[in-house]
């Protein structure tokens, strides 16, 4: 599989907390560069990436991130201000304990909600796999595919563990035929990305895949 196609799968992404917006810039510069899906930065940093990059980078955020059980209201007023400050696709984290629970029918109006707001914009639902039992990931499959949602995403890259080929093959198989698949936390290498992508992920949340283009590029000069 060829670099640029593997690139212009990835949602480029930097969610330090200690983020300065010399990094956003630079980010930002960098998905331009090498034609990332989008950039994934943090909400605060939206409006100043958006005013940076125009219409030459799609702009992703977080909302109710990383832990996902803020409220519904929360997390719709975040998902709301992200949007009117530019941002183009919404990462949302799932409140796991609503699944843990059995609380499906709350999860699920929870994501409706947030997919009113997103309207035509792409809506990507985080579940934090690694804490999930395998029966709480389909049914965490069910619930995004029933909320219009458009993307199921398998981690955060800020819990136990991140994205595994196990969960991709799973939420794939699982999740109806138009939602899309994102792989996110510990993809460290092309190879690990390759092996994603023909599991069926469709997006890949990561900031080693741009790190390893630079330095190829820098090694042909």
């Amino acid at each position: 599989m060829e670099l640029k196609e593997i690139l212009s799968k990835c949602d480029h992404t930097l969610l330090a907390p200690d983020a300065r917006t010399e990094d956003i810039l630079r980010v930002c510069r960098e998905g331009m560069e090498f034609h990332t899906a989008s950039v994934c930065l943090p909400p605060s940093f939206v409006k100043e990436a958006k005013k940076f990059a125009g219409d030459g980078l799609k702009i992703c955020t977080v909302i109710g991130f990383p832990n996902g059980y803020s409220t519904t209201a929360s997390k719709c007023f975040e998902a709301n201000d992200a949007l009117e400050n530019g941002a183009d696709e919404i990462d949302a984290v799932v409140n796991v304990g609503f699944i843990k629970d059995g609380f499906f029918e709350s999860g699920l109006k929870e994501l409706i909600d947030l997919k009113k707001i997103c309207g035509n914009r792409i809506l990507k639902v985080i579940i934090e796999t690694c804490l999930l039992t395998r029966e709480e990931k389909i049914a965490a499959c069910r619930i995004v595919s029933a909320s219009g949602a458009d993307f199921i995403k398998t981690s955060t890259g800020f819990s136990k563990g991140g994205a595994t080929r196990e969960d991709v093959a799973l939420l794939k198989e699982y999740v109806d035929q138009r939602v899309q698949v994102k792989a996110a936390g510990g993809i460290a290498s092309l190879e690990d990305a390759e092996a994603f992508i023909k599991l069926g992920a469709s997006r890949l949340g990561t900031s080693r895949i741009v790190k390893i283009a630079k330095q190829m590029t820098e090694n042909k000069q």
